[in-house]
């Protein structure tokens, strides 16, 4: 298997490059990553519109990773709720070692093969769900066994890893390759390939809700209303849609709670 993402840095002498030229090269590899997720996009395409029509039956999004890769599919489902409405079991994020690994790294964690299964079992998973395998080497043995066992079960399985012909890619129906190369850090993949993951996730989810008819237009029009900020935003989008005045638009967000049921109802 080719691991490019621990192949040696092209970039040497780092401790001798003064602030200027870290951020200049730290740069230029960032500038990579979109184009290799361009790459990806028939990929991440496919795994899309597999996920949607399970959703639609009441399917859940699982995602599972260990170190950088769990905490990013972590934040990822964590951002649906207030983004798009949706209720908090909907889409989930899973780490090697638990939520204590969201702060601190859990020794040995990711070595378990068996763990993730058990871990997506305690949600009394159905075929109905998915579950996506977050590991930038592609053979991390946490994501490796939750994904093997997921597709076992008759779940539907897509993974996201940075690394050419992984034994994560064979094992999961709709793999998902970005392919970033070596780190600007030699083998830090919290960077080049942290970033690509973070993308791939927001591609899978944010087209997942808008297929499901989260979002009106280009609007976030079920986005939890959790702060005057987003109390403004939906204020602004009911006047916006319904051409009426603030203090109208106001009301009709304060009786409905959701810039969605405002519309239907003012509209029906």
């Amino acid at each position: 298997m080719e691991n490019t993402t621990e192949s040696t840095s092209k970039h040497d002498n780092l401790h001798t490059m003064s602030t200027g030229q870290l951020l200049q090269g730290i740069n230029q590899e960032d500038h990579t990553v979109p184009i290799a997720v361009g790459k990806a996009i028939p990929q991440i395409e496919k795994l899309v519109e597999e996920i949607v029509p399970r959703m639609q039956k009441g399917g859940r999004l699982f995602y599972i990773g260990a170190g950088t890769s769990g905490r990013l599919g972590i934040v990822d489902a964590s951002e649906c709720p207030p983004t798009f409405g949706v209720p908090h079991d909907m889409v989930i994020g899973l780490i090697a070692g638990g939520d204590s690994a969201i702060r601190k790294a859990v020794e040995f964690a990711e070595d378990d093969r068996e763990q993730a299964w058990k871990d997506l079992s305690s949600y009394d998973v159905t075929q109905n769900d998915t579950v996506v395998g977050i590991a930038a080497s592609g053979r991390t043995p946490y994501v490796l066994g939750g994904v093997e066992q997921a597709r076992q079960a008759g779940l539907l399985t897509g993974c996201i890893t940075c690394n050419t012909d992984s034994e994560l890619a064979r094992l999961a129906e709709y793999p998902v390759e970005v392919i970033t190369g070596p780190e600007f850090v030699t083998g830090s993949t919290r960077m080049k390939a942290g970033t690509a993951q973070k993308l791939a996730l927001n591609m899978i989810s944010t087209a997942v809700m808008i297929k499901l008819g989260r979002v009106k237009g280009n609007k976030m029009v079920n986005m939890q209303l959790s702060n005057n900020k987003l109390v403004d935003r939906g204020t602004r989008m009911l006047m916006e849609e319904l051409s009426i005045e603030r203090e109208e638009a106001r009301a009709l967000l304060d009786r409905y709670g959701s810039v969605q049921r405002a519309l239907d109802d003012y509209n029906s």
